[in-house]
């Protein structure tokens, strides 16, 4: 995940709790992506503090650094390297070919492509393949790159010698929350985001300006929860109360604004163990960078080892 600061509901939604629950299952590696910020952001004054911010919302949400290594991409500089070799083994043309890309390119109003935006998923294979990535949690979006990924570890291994798997993506149940005001994207640059640090007034503060069924205007006016958003919210967070929730918007019930101090209570309920764990390492900084620092040596330790492993393979040794 590329360090933007403190996550929201969406990151959690969309990647944490299904990272947290493939703990039991996988050795999991959890990468924080430094240098990927780079292909849309070259502002780097705020990076560390926002990487702590994250790192400390990953571990509020259930990460486990001591099963699951946390690092940052910049420190272990296999990944470079890997990188370079792995850029000699496919062509711009199936670069350009990226479908992420393309929608990358339009959503953001890109004019000039460089390298690094061209080349995201080419150094991503190089994440995924230095620890020999065998399942890789994506949203739908990135699934071509994990194409990508499976495409360059062929060619790798038939070239040289077999040295990595080729990984498969794993798409989360839940794949993505809409943002507060009806946007398919929940994004912190658009504003319509509930974090998960958030207290609980600031959660009712910030549902209370979410979108609603447009035909339903006033108090006993029926509604259409299918088409709410806020009724997306309630279906994760309130599954116990959906079928009233329901019955009572259908029905003209249940006016939006009981409907919306309802889930925010609900949302502030299934933050608050995060919050509270949240505010434990925010106290305990010595501790954050302790978990850092182990994560990036045992990270390194399995980085070192696959990229012996292809100097062999390509006689560079």
């Amino acid at each position: 995940m590329r360090p933007t600061g403190k996550l929201h509901i969406g990151h959690l939604v969309g990647a944490l709790e299904s990272w947290v629950a493939l703990q039991g299952s996988y050795q999991n590696y959890h990468l924080i992506a430094d240098y990927h910020a780079l292909t849309t952001n070259l502002e780097t004054s705020h990076l560390r503090e926002n990487t702590i911010e994250m790192l400390i919302d990953w571990i509020a949400a259930g990460i486990d650094p001591a099963r699951s290594p946390v690092f940052r991409q910049s420190q272990v500089k296999e990944h470079t390297e890997l990188h370079l070799i792995f850029s000699m083994l496919i062509t711009t043309a199936r670069l350009e070919r990226n479908p992420t890309l393309k929608n990358q390119v339009r959503d953001l109003h890109i004019e000039n492509v460089v390298y690094g935006h061209l080349g995201y998923p080419v150094l991503q294979a190089a994440d995924i393949l230095l620890y020999k990535g065998e399942l890789v949690p994506v949203g739908e979006d990135q699934v071509p790159h994990v194409e990508i990924t499976r495409e360059i570890a062929r060619r790798f291994n038939a070239t040289y010698a077999t040295v990595f798997p080729e990984p498969e993506p794993k798409l989360t149940a839940f794949a993505r929350l809409p943002g507060l005001d009806g946007g398919a994207k929940m994004s912190k640059s658009l504003g319509n985001t509930i974090l998960l640090s958030d207290p609980p007034e600031e959660i009712q503060r910030r549902m209370r300006g979410a979108v609603t069924d447009p035909q339903k205007i006033r108090r006993g006016d029926p509604g259409r929860p299918d088409i709410c958003l806020v009724f997306t919210y309630h279906k994760k967070f309130n599954p116990a109360e959906v079928d009233d929730i329901r019955e009572g918007c259908e029905s003209g019930r249940l006016g939006c604004v009981d409907c919306k101090r309802r889930c925010a209570e609900r949302i502030a309920q299934y933050l608050a163990p995060m919050r509270e764990k949240r505010s434990y390492y925010e106290s305990h900084p010595p501790e954050v960078e302790e978990i850092l620092a182990d994560g990036e040596r045992r990270a390194r330790t399995v980085a070192e080892a696959t990229m012996a492993e292809v100097h062999d393979a390509m006689h560079l040794g």
